[in-house]
């Protein structure tokens, strides 16, 4: 009998894409080392959920879709009172979400959504022209730039996307069942531009 081995959502989608003639426009790169859990608030309890998060973590809770961090830890506001809490560099994504459980006890609710979602880095001069043929959200440094966040589909597929810095860089959040078809949409989109992959 042999051993199961944990497979990333998005193995075995990007290793069919050829290298560009030149430079490449856009670049993926699967993030498989994060963790992920949401948290929402109990009632009454934001403003005392807010201290805490700042006493534990040194960082404020975004107030609207919002992405703040400290260090390896960020917050994404997800509506009044939600938020999506990520962890770059997890080593033990479940053990992620169970400490933060306990932190948070009794300000919030916590729910792992390591294994739930998968959550893809899209970055390049031509970042935003790829994800414009499926985003119904402007994208223009001028109104979408570092820091913000939005709930959203993109292809018709439920995601959640950020914006990490001005390159743009961008990680958007999906299913992880919708991995598949949202990488394929992607590549497909961004083809003209030139491609390159990330492991």
């Amino acid at each position: 009998m042999s051993d199961l081995l944990p497979r990333f959502a998005f193995t075995g989608h990007l290793s069919a894409v050829a290298p560009p003639k030149g430079l490449a426009g856009v670049t993926l790169m699967p993030c498989d080392d994060l963790g992920l859990a949401t948290v929402i608030a109990r009632k009454g309890k934001t403003a005392a959920l807010t201290e805490r998060v700042q006493s534990l973590f040194g960082t404020a809770l975004p107030t609207g879709p919002k992405r703040v961090a400290a260090g390896k830890l960020a917050f994404i506001g997800m509506g009044p009172g939600q938020w999506l809490a990520v962890e770059q560099g997890s080593a033990d994504p479940q053990a992620f979400a169970a400490d933060l459980t306990k932190d948070l006890a009794g300000l919030a609710s916590t729910s792992d959504q390591s294994d739930a979602r998968a959550v893809i880095r899209v970055s390049g001069p031509a970042a935003r022209l790829a994800l414009a043929k499926g985003l119904p959200v402007d994208l223009h440094p001028r109104v979408f730039g570092p820091g913000d966040s939005a709930l959203t589909q993109i292809a018709l597929i439920g995601a959640q996307i950020w914006q990490i810095d001005e390159a743009p860089t961008y990680d958007i959040a999906v299913f992880r069942s919708l991995a598949g078809s949202f990488a394929d949409w992607l590549i497909a989109s961004a083809a003209e531009f030139g491609i390159a992959t990330m492991s």
